[in-house]
């Protein structure tokens, strides 16, 4: 499908996170080790999401694959920050190729993305508003879906409410979802792998770990059907 990650904590080069470590994000587009039979490779472009000091989400995406952008070392190593999400794109076939389609999608406050697929999305999200969709996949659906639930409760409890919702619509879907607002990261882990790392200073939620660290402080698998609420001091998991 996709692979992403997540990192808050100490303020790095926003380029860091996707390309630290010896299997690194950028390294997962090419050479994943988890995907669970959704896909090969993930080819189909990358963005990165990052928050300036006013708390406001920005970003940079491009519809080729990651490991032929050179914006990645030359431009983005230049800008720091204490939060960054990143993703590769595997496309779902008969879903557009193009940067519109490539997480992660913004507004002022939140990034997301969204790892797997759901199936019949025009179906199952038909009181999403086509006007509101930033590009014709359910991975944008799914995010129109989500921003009103941003707006009224807590990120996580909507993030959990919204799987719940989905796959009760459709058992087969796979919704690994990842949100962030530039001090706190949420996720599910619903089908495709996710990985944990903090230590007091950082945290890092990814599909698969960057480095080979999974024992003692290292790299911990989250469970499946989970939700994940991250922050540099403290990781809680809960079941969905």
């Amino acid at each position: 499908m996709c692979r992403h990650l997540g990192y808050v904590g100490t303020p790095v080069p926003v380029h860091e996170p996707v390309t630290g470590g010896e299997h690194s994000l950028r390294q997962q587009a090419w050479a994943p080790r988890e995907m669970r039979g959704g896909g090969t490779i993930n080819a189909d472009g990358f963005g990165v999401a990052w928050w300036t000091a006013d708390g406001t989400a920005s970003r940079y995406r491009n519809a080729a694959p990651v490991w032929t952008d050179p914006a990645l070392d030359e431009v983005l190593a230049q800008i720091t920050s204490s939060a960054v999400l990143g993703a590769v794109r595997s496309a779902t076939a008969g879903m557009p190729n193009s940067r519109e389609a490539c997480a992660p999608f913004t507004d002022e406050r939140f990034a997301f993305s969204h790892n797997g697929v759901l199936p019949e999305w025009g179906t199952v999200l038909s009181a999403v508003a086509p006007s509101d969709l930033e590009a014709v996949t359910d991975s944008a659906a799914i995010w129109a879906a989500l921003r009103p639930r941003l707006a009224t409760g807590d990120p996580g409890k909507a993030l959990a409410e919204l799987v719940g919702e989905l796959a009760a619509a459709r058992p087969d879907a796979r919704l690994n979802l990842l949100l962030c607002d530039g001090r706190t990261l949420w996720a599910t882990a619903f089908y495709h792998s996710l990985w944990v790392t903090h230590d007091g200073a950082s945290v890092t939620l990814a599909s698969e770990p960057t480095d080979a660290r999974t024992r003692g402080g290292g790299w911990r698998a989250v469970p499946d059907h989970s939700l994940v609420v991250a922050r540099p001091d403290s990781v809680t998991i809960t079941s969905i």
